[in-house]
């Protein structure tokens, strides 16, 4: 019997560890969730991308996609630009 106390009262203590509640006021932990807030931030490239005018955008239906598809069957693919990066990286690697 007293084991089975002993047990329960070791089950609520690691469970109260747990509580991400203030208990002064009552709400939330300020900082909860902001570890996933972050590493959303971290991978996201670019909040405000600009599109080119003749490029795909979010929403188009497709048709450039066919017409590539297309000009990949036939052998007519056009060649790609070259396009740099904006970030800058460093590092100690061999360049």
């Amino acid at each position: 019997m007293s084991c089975k106390i002993v047990l329960a009262a070791a089950a609520m203590m690691l469970t109260g560890a747990c509580e991400t509640l203030d208990k002064q006021s009552g709400s939330t932990d300020p900082g909860f969730g902001e570890a996933l807030k972050y590493d959303m931030a971290v991978q996201t490239i670019n909040p405000d991308p600009v599109y080119d005018d003749k490029a795909a955008k979010p929403g188009d239906h497709g048709g450039r996609a066919a017409d590539a598809v297309k000009r990949y069957r036939t052998d007519r693919v056009k060649e790609p630009r070259d396009i740099s990066t904006t970030a800058v990286g460093g590092g100690s690697g061999p360049r």
